[in-house]
Formats: structure tokens, sequence, C-alpha cells
């Protein structure tokens, strides 16, 4: 009654093996083919808890703060900022970045629009309306000054914000929170 276990070994067939190969080029080539479609809906890994994203150039590439920093003092960089919103940051006399960057879309319709810095404002084509240097109407339609964000060096990059304070123009609580 003594039960022996059996010596000889299991052999694959055939068949399983030929069944195992295609199903791991099967997987693999899905695996391949669906990693960038992932990568492209998955939230990017600059994005910080508090909703804060690391400043972007036209084409979505990491700007360095040095590549800012090195232009003159009152200089205005434009970056791809909050949801990719056009961000205005500006370039201190000290050569460091101002503590709040400008979002550049127009409180009366969201119309984007250039600084100007012959008259040293922001001045939206469409209907006219008048931004001074820091965002606060000189001239409407435009019923409220441009939205504001926080921005901070990270190492060699700038993180952008929401701003969540009061409003330093205005000293009221921001209208956009």
């Amino acid at each position: 009654m003594s039960e022996s276990i059996s010596l000889e070994s299991p052999s694959i067939s055939r068949r399983q093996l030929l069944n195992f190969l295609t199903g791991a080029v099967v997987a693999t080539t899905t695996g391949t083919l669906l990693y960038p479609a992932a990568k492209f809906f998955v939230t990017p890994t600059e994005m910080g808890k508090d909703g804060s994203i690391l400043a972007k150039d036209i084409n979505g590439n990491l700007i360095p703060a040095s590549q800012i920093l090195v232009e003159p003092p009152g200089t205005r960089a434009l970056v791809a900022g909050l949801a990719a919103e056009p961000t205005y940051l500006t370039v201190q006399s000290d050569g460091t970045l101002h503590t709040w960057g400008i979002v550049d879309n127009c409180t009366h319709l969201g119309c984007t629009f250039p600084w100007n810095p012959n008259d040293n404002q922001f001045q939206c084509p469409c209907h006219g309306s008048r931004y001074d240097a820091d965002g606060r109407v000189i001239r409407g339609p435009a019923p409220l000054p441009l939205k504001i964000v926080s921005v901070n060096l990270e190492e060699e990059y700038i993180r952008i914000s929401p701003w969540t304070e009061i409003d330093p123009r205005t000293g009221q609580k921001p209208w956009w929170v």
C-alpha cells in the first residue's frame, strides 16, 4: 500500500506549446499598441496634489526657469499654465520671477490677447478691454481683473498653482475661487 509518485515528467503537447506562443505574441503586440493610448489618458506626473502643474511651452515641453530668467527685467514670458491656459510670467528687477502669473483670458468674453510693451498694458483687440501691468481693468467692457496664479520655482522648473488667497490687487477674495 505504498503510494508512489510517478517519476515520469509531464510533457507539453505541440498544440499547447503553439497556443502558449500565440498567446504570448498577441499579448505583447496588444500591450505595445495600448501603452501609448493609456499614457495619453493618464494624468501627467507633473501634476501636483494641489492642482499645480509645471509650466510648459506651446509644444508641451517643460520650460526650465533658467530659460526665462536670462531675459531682461520686465520681460513677460507666455507659458501654458493651468489647464493649458496662456499665462504671463514676469521677470522682476532682481532677476527673479514675480510671485504671481497673469492668466491671459479676457474677463469679458474669454479672448486671449498680447501684452503691449509700448503702452505697458494688456489690450484685448476684440472689444477694446484694457488691463494694467498687474491685470486690473483700465477700460471696459471687461468687468473683472484678470485671473492670477501662484508661481514658484521647484528645482529647475516653474510650478504654477491656483491662487486661492486674497487677491493682492483688490484686497478681496478672488472672483475665480
